[in-house]
């Protein structure tokens, strides 16, 4: 059994041949480019979300030096307050002892 094949038989196989790699190459690379881009959306998205937590985190520190009191800045306020109504105090004393001393002069 002998196969032959003319010329113009064997340059359409060939033609069609090539034409269906083609399309398989090009239906290939449509979906290796719908995945990318659905890649590219996904780490977009996730750069999105990581840029509104930065600002966030950043709003978060301008707003802490605001609103945070040191332990050593309370403790300094307090002494202060404490050494004021000492001062009151003592003044209050020292009052009603000249008031006391000049009751008993009378």
């Amino acid at each position: 059994m002998t196969l032959s094949i003319e010329a113009w038989q064997l340059l359409s196989l060939l033609l069609t041949l090539s034409g269906l790699l083609a399309a398989f190459g090009k239906l290939l690379l449509a979906q290796i480019q719908k995945s990318l881009d659905q890649r590219f959306r996904s780490v977009e998205s996730q750069a999105a979300k990581w840029q509104d937590l930065e600002r966030d985190f950043l709003r978060f520190r301008a707003d802490l030096a605001v609103q945070y009191v040191r332990r050593e800045d309370y403790v300094r306020g307090q002494s202060v307050i404490e050494a004021k109504l000492d001062a009151i105090a003592n003044e209050l004393k020292r009052v009603q002892i000249d008031g006391a001393k000049q009751g008993a002069q009378r």
